[in-house]
């Protein structure tokens, strides 16, 4: 995950348009932003758009805007994302959810960097950074004809390809926790954390909805947590606590890191919290377990 934002950050520094691949909640519009707060254009306006939401008509006004009269309905002049999003970022979300009749037409606008609106038959230039996403495999869809070869190479001048959440398992636990801050302050419950046997469960499950079911699953836990300084078991959602997607025995799936994490975890939960007795019975320093679990967000400062 280093590695793919790291790139994100370098390619950020040019216009070029970026193709980001991946499962379904693993990030991708959050890479984006990244990509967007880092570029030249930060100060502009980061549109996203969910390409596989709208009708084919409806995409096509909403992508190069139309004119008065264009069709029933367009009373007014409207402009399109294409021209709103001027010294900016625009993002096409599901970008292989877009019917080929409007394939043809984006990829005009990419050649030409201009756009032409339903109805018209002037041109407007336009200036825009094109960012693009989807969870399905292009590369088939172009062998299938179902997307254009000549717009997929256009979008993946570079591509990034965002690993699902069991693929990057030291993201699980800073992830809950900011996750969990954030919650205790959208309904002002209070500072709480996640207590170590809960830790342990996030961390035995594969988390098949990735980063989007992660969060979720921390804002029911703060809600269930009713204000008490600690989520507990029985405030996680039913499918982490029993490991549904999840090979939660199966270590030798696991890192190392993630071996000594869940271990020292379970240690800490049978000792009842108490860091001395765990150190003791980790048979290591005191101060080498203190580190630990500030690593692991159980301990601030």
């Amino acid at each position: 995950m280093r590695a793919v934002l790291a790139l994100a950050e370098r390619v950020a520094l040019v216009d070029s348009p970026v193709l980001l691949t991946g499962e379904s909640g693993v990030g991708k519009e959050r890479i984006t932003r990244l990509i967007h707060a880092h570029s030249r254009r930060a100060r502009g306006p980061f549109i996203p758009v969910n390409c596989g939401a709208l009708p084919e008509s409806l995409l096509e006004s909403e992508l190069f805007g139309h004119v008065k009269g264009a069709f029933t309905g367009a009373d007014k002049d409207h402009k399109g994302l294409f021209e709103a999003a001027a010294d900016g970022t625009l993002l096409l979300d599901e970008v292989g959810e877009i019917p080929l009749g409007v394939q043809v037409k984006l990829l005009r606008v990419l050649q030409d960097r201009e756009v032409r609106r339903v109805g018209s038959t002037e041109t407007h230039a336009v200036n825009v950074r094109l960012l693009a996403a989807t969870n399905r495999d292009l590369e088939q869809m172009v062998q299938e004809r179902s997307f254009r070869k000549d717009l997929f190479y256009r979008l993946k001048v570079v591509s990034l390809e965002v690993p699902p959440l069991r693929r990057r398992r030291e993201d699980i636990l800073p992830l809950a926790h900011q996750f969990v801050r954030r919650g205790c302050a959208t309904y002002h419950c209070g500072p709480c954390s996640l207590s170590a046997a809960a830790l342990d469960k996030l961390l035995a499950y594969n988390w098949p909805g990735n980063v989007r079911e992660l969060e979720h699953a921390m804002e029911r836990a703060v809600v269930l947590a009713e204000g008490k300084p600690k989520i507990e078991l029985t405030d996680l959602p039913p499918e982490v606590l029993q490991g549904n997607g999840a090979a939660a025995e199966d270590d030798a799936s696991l890192t190392l890191a993630d071996v000594e994490r869940r271990h020292i975890l379970r240690v800490l939960e049978r000792c009842g919290g108490r860091r001395k007795e765990t150190a003791r019975a980790l048979g290591i320093a005191s101060n080498t377990l203190w580190r630990k679990l500030r690593e692991y967000g159980l301990i601030q400062g």
